[in-house]
């Protein structure tokens, strides 16, 4: 009978070893400094008012913040793109899905419901 209880025993002590070694990270460190690997540049800086670095230098909000209220069209979209100086704009009316990713270099038209300009947005 004492045979069986060891047994026992070092199956319970074997299942214990198994799951703890399950719970172990297989991953291995990363030493920037010692690869050929290029550093994560660091993060961007942000103003007291919440705009970063980044967001100031790729879309200029005070540039067009004459066209809030003014009607949406063709020539208004051009003008404010150029204007804002992004790569992007959205048009985003009521009611309308828009992903949260954020993208600096984007210009977010808010419109009312008769295509009026309610908000202009970075991002």
């Amino acid at each position: 009978m004492k045979p069986r209880i060891t047994l026992v025993k070092f199956a319970a002590v074997s299942a214990c070893a198994l799951l703890l070694t399950a719970c172990v990270s297989s991953q291995m460190p990363i030493s920037p400094a010692s690869d050929n690997v290029d550093a994560a540049p660091p993060p961007p800086t942000v103003a007291p008012n919440g705009s970063s670095d980044e967001q100031a230098a790729s879309c200029d909000l005070d540039a067009i913040q004459y066209a809030i209220g003014e009607p949406f069209n063709e020539a208004s979209f051009s003008q404010l793109k150029s204007a804002s100086g992004v790569q992007q704009v959205r048009v985003l009316r009521p009611g309308d899905m828009a992903t949260m990713d954020h993208r600096p270099d984007r210009l977010n038209i808010h419109l009312d419901d008769q295509d009026g300009i309610e908000a202009l947005r970075c991002g």
